[in-house]
């Protein structure tokens, strides 16, 4: 009597529950996979009118200053040339006062934002009526973008030295005045309030209930919540909202020059006087140079704002 061979043993080998639990998914068609890329391709021609838009809209402008900057005015002696004449002078006398004087204000107002626009939005975040908080968030988003002739005009008519509430409160006997440092003060706080609040609201509702319930049971107060949990973890958020009101106040031009002329010196007033030969003719690339000196400035303002937001999003996510 035989018996039948015994069949060959399989290969062995790690079984799908030992390979992961699954077994490995089929490959797709060729098909499929080409279907797959053609979306990605159709996305990146999307792009391209984008890319083109910002090429031409920023990249020309900025060439013409980087490239003007550096060279001397058609009608020089020894003709056109390059040289470092333009950027010697945008940082010296007039213009170095200029440049100067819109740090100054820049930061001031920036600062003031910060600490006017944080209780503000807090109080907003807070606020058990959904209605108030809509309508304050609406008009922050408005008020945020009103400037120029419209808003110096309202601030004339309002705190100017024939204004309504400066007749009404007598404020010139007191030393106001709309056209100085001050008022310019006052005038931009009302577009940068706004534009705090519009920008560490989100910050504010990232701060999570729990952390406020455990300082509390651990018995510390609500100064001492503030102190030691809120403002350390707002810090980022709050640093990065006075880099931006710091920019968007250092390129302000429109309600400077219909407030106050050239009575406060600007380096966004002096950079239209150069260009328009009010006080000196053939000074328009030196007016190039004062412009690539504020590029440069908020060129640094933003590399200071992009991490302080990386860092303010690991906790409030």
């Amino acid at each position: 009597m035989t018996t039948a061979p015994a069949a060959a043993p399989l290969p062995a080998g790690p079984s799908p529950e030992e390979a992961g639990g699954s077994a490995a998914a089929p490959t797709p068609p060729k098909g499929r996979a080409v279907a797959r890329r053609r979306p990605q391709a159709g996305g990146g021609l999307a792009v391209l009118p984008l890319i083109v838009f910002v090429a031409v809209v920023f990249g020309l402008p900025a060439f013409a200053i980087v490239t003007g900057a550096f060279k001397t005015a058609p009608g020089a002696p020894g003709g056109v040339h390059w040289t470092t004449a333009n950027l010697t002078a945008s940082v010296q006398g007039a213009y170095r006062t200029a440049l100067w004087g819109s740090v100054k204000l820049s930061a001031l107002t920036a600062a003031l934002g910060v600490v006017l626009g944080l209780p503000l939005a807090h109080a907003v975040v807070t606020s058990r009526f959904r209605a108030l908080r809509e309508a304050v968030l609406a008009a922050s988003g408005v008020l945020a973008n009103f400037g120029g002739v419209p808003l110096a005009f309202a601030f004339v008519a309002t705190l100017g030295n024939s204004g309504e509430l400066t007749k009404a409160l007598d404020l010139t006997q007191h030393g106001w005045s709309l056209y100085s440092f001050t008022g310019l003060t006052v005038v931009y706080l009302y577009f940068l309030v706004p534009l705090m609040v519009l920008t560490i609201t989100p910050a504010l509702e990232g701060l999570r209930v729990q952390w406020r319930e455990a300082a509390q049971n651990s018995g510390a107060t609500t100064r001492q919540y503030w102190l030691h949990v809120a403002l350390p973890i707002l810090a980022p958020s709050l640093l990065g909202g006075f880099v931006l009101l710091f920019g968007s106040a250092f390129a302000a031009y429109a309600t400077a020059a219909a407030i106050v002329g050239s009575s406060v010196p600007l380096i966004t007033l002096q950079i239209a006087n150069a260009l328009s030969g009010n006080v000196l003719a053939g000074q328009g690339n030196v007016a190039l140079a004062l412009s690539l000196d504020m590029v440069v400035i908020a060129g640094v303002v933003m590399a200071l704002y992009i991490p302080l937001q990386r860092r303010s999003a690991r906790w409030l996510r």
